[in-house]
């Protein structure tokens, strides 16, 4: 379906949103940065402008600093009861709920994934986002403590909220990933900053009138959006601010936590991703070849934890390959709002030349290419799935995250588990991993050596709020989802009382 005839079927509720005013929201307001500039934003499919957004800058972070702190401090959410924050969560889910055609169209105009997945995943992953959270509220309580120390004395704690949160959003699950962010941070009673893409601002301010819709008090979420090197920067390094949550690139996380160190506010980090897919001998492949490719080719590889570097068994190379490559030759590629489409475009021009630019490095370092490599039509960011075959551990196609529909497969004839996992672990990145076998005492015991926050046994791309999710070595710190993320969210207090 031609791009230019699919915008003509934008729904009427998303034009007029595409089309009215896309400001700040600031203390529960929207408006205008404060130079009065904008920004466009592209649909990635046709390079055509759907819309100018509010570039928020440092001044407008300042101001939103002030509304979350006075929110947070003095506010009614201050006074708010965790059951009641509840409530207020869960009528977010349901707003959510009830607008999710709408949802699923915006995120694949804002980011070019196709509305068939958005509405399948994306949507229905951040309203579940939300409600998981919503039942932990009434349940983040203190301990009672028994202390060996002479005397007589009463101790507990409490957990209490740490503040003011910025949270910095990537461009590649914009909802999804606002409601990973805002949903633990309210649940464990923070007011917010959320600092969008400036890819991908859209579903986001979308998000931030329905927070309004459900009734929210002012200043307890403000949304900016602006681009990272001013609006990003400022966030990250504000005195008022008591904790950063970024997800996005380690480069650019390294740089958050330079920012970040003016007073030693707190950091999470969800980085970057190299995932190994260990194939073995013994795996199923009417499983393991669909299996594989879906982890790869998912939101155009756009998803720090693709399975970009396979390695099969040599008695199965040639068979996985061949597969994938069929796999890979199937997808429907097309505009994201088309229905028939499972492959829409990269998300910029910028990530289109990234990822050209990585594939042809790949043809110039000697891997064979077994399918793809190449634009795919005459406009907009589309990319084939590609897969790079006959690679090795010096490429720079294995070594750097290239973000994209691209698989580097190498074969091992080892039976030695130590060294398997020694290859996969040959990264600076520990985000995944992947593991295609039979036999359950080996998964098992790869598991366990694989250096990685997550490692999924014959699936790959598998998520619940309920799961843990972040990395080991340069693919960052702390984690986001289940029980666990509220440890960034919290601070513990110690009382003790003499009696």
């Amino acid at each position: 379906m031609d791009p230019a005839l699919v915008l003509d079927r934008v729904s009427k509720p998303v034009t007029e949103f595409l089309n009215g005013p896309l400001g700040l929201l600031i203390d529960g307001e929207w408006s205008n940065a404060q130079s009065g500039k904008t920004f466009d934003v592209f649909d990635p499919a046709t390079g055509q402008v759907i819309a100018k957004v509010a570039e928020g800058a440092a001044a407008d972070v300042d101001r939103a600093a002030v509304a979350a702190r006075r929110a947070f401090e003095s506010g009614p959410w201050a006074k708010m009861k965790p059951a009641d924050r509840t409530q207020l969560l869960l009528k977010l889910a349901d707003l959510m709920e009830q607008h999710a055609d709408e949802l699923s169209e915006i995120e694949s105009l804002d980011n070019g994934k196709p509305v068939s997945v958005a509405s399948v995943a994306d949507i229905p992953g951040s309203i579940a986002m939300f409600r998981y959270m919503a039942g932990w509220a009434t349940k983040l309580n203190g301990t009672h403590i028994n202390l060996s120390a002479p005397g007589d004395y009463h101790s507990y704690t409490t957990r209490e909220p740490v503040g003011v949160v910025g949270q910095i959003i990537p461009w590649n699950f914009p909802l999804l990933m606002a409601a990973w962010k805002l949903a633990p941070a309210l649940t464990a009673g923070c007011t917010i900053i959320l600092k969008t893409a400036e890819q991908t601002p859209l579903s986001a301010i979308r998000l931030g009138q329905l927070i309004q819709e459900a009734g929210f008090p002012k200043g307890v979420v403000n949304i900016i959006s602006g681009f990272g090197e001013t609006a990003g920067a400022a966030l990250a390094a504000h005195p008022d601010v008591d904790k950063i949550a970024f997800t996005g690139s380690t480069e650019v996380g390294r740089l958050i936590v330079k920012a970040a160190t003016g007073n030693l506010k707190k950091v999470t980090l969800e980085l970057g991703g190299k995932s190994p897919v260990i194939v073995f001998d013994d795996a199923d492949l009417d499983v393991t070849v669909p299996g594989v490719a879906s982890g790869i080719f998912f939101n155009q590889g756009q998803t720090c934890c693709a399975g970009s570097r396979l390695y099969v068994h040599e008695k199965m190379f040639d068979r996985v390959v061949e597969g994938i490559a069929g796999e890979a030759e199937k997808i429907k590629i097309g505009h994201g709002l088309d229905p028939a489409t499972q492959m829409g475009p990269l998300v910029s021009e910028e990530q289109f030349h990234r990822v050209t630019g990585y594939i042809a490095a790949g043809r110039e370092e000697g891997a064979r290419v077994a399918t793809g490599g190449e634009r795919y039509g005459d406009r907009g960011y589309f990319v084939q799935p590609t897969v790079l075959a006959d690679t090795n551990a010096s490429m720079k196609v294995v070594q750097e995250e290239i973000f994209g529909p691209v698989l580097c497969a190498e074969r091992f004839n080892d039976d030695d588990l130590d060294r398997i996992a020694k290859i996969a672990n040959q990264s600076e990145y520990g985000l995944a991993a992947s593991v295609w076998t039979r036999n359950v005492s080996l998964a098992h015991k790869m598991a366990a050596r694989i250096k990685a926050g997550t490692v999924w046994v014959n699936c790959h791309n598998i998520f619940d709020a309920a799961l843990p999710f972040g990395g080991y070595k340069q693919s960052g710190w702390g984690r986001e989802m289940g029980e666990f993320v509220f440890q960034s969210y919290l601070e513990t207090k110690a009382v003790t009382i003499k009696l």
